[in-house]
C-alpha cells in the first residue's frame, strides 16, 4: 500500500521535510515512489503538488494526519 507521508532531511535543529509517496513497508527515509512537495518549518516555506496528491489518493493511497493538515493549511 502507498502512503503519503513526511520524510525528514536537514540537520540538527534545522529540519527540512519532503512530502513523499512511499510504500508502507519502507523506512521513514527509505526509497520513495514520488516526491510530492516539501516543507521547511523554520522559514515557513511550503510547496505542495496538489494535483499529484489527488492522483495518488484516487489510486488508493492513504495520507497521514500531519500531511493532511499541511495540505489543508493555507
Amino acid at each position: 500500500m502507498i502512503k503519503i507521508r513526511l520524510s525528514r532531511k536537514g540537520v540538527i535543529k534545522n529540519p527540512f521535510y519532503k512530502i513523499v509517496a512511499i510504500d508502507n513497508n519502507q523506512k521513514r527515509d527509505g526509497k520513495v515512489v514520488e516526491v510530492l512537495g516539501f516543507w521547511q518549518p523554520k522559514k515557513d516555506l511550503k510547496q505542495v503538488k496538489n494535483d499529484r496528491i489527488n492522483y495518488w489518493l484516487s489510486q488508493g493511497a492513504q495520507i497521514t494526519k500531519s500531511v493532511k493538515e499541511l495540505v489543508n493549511k493555507k
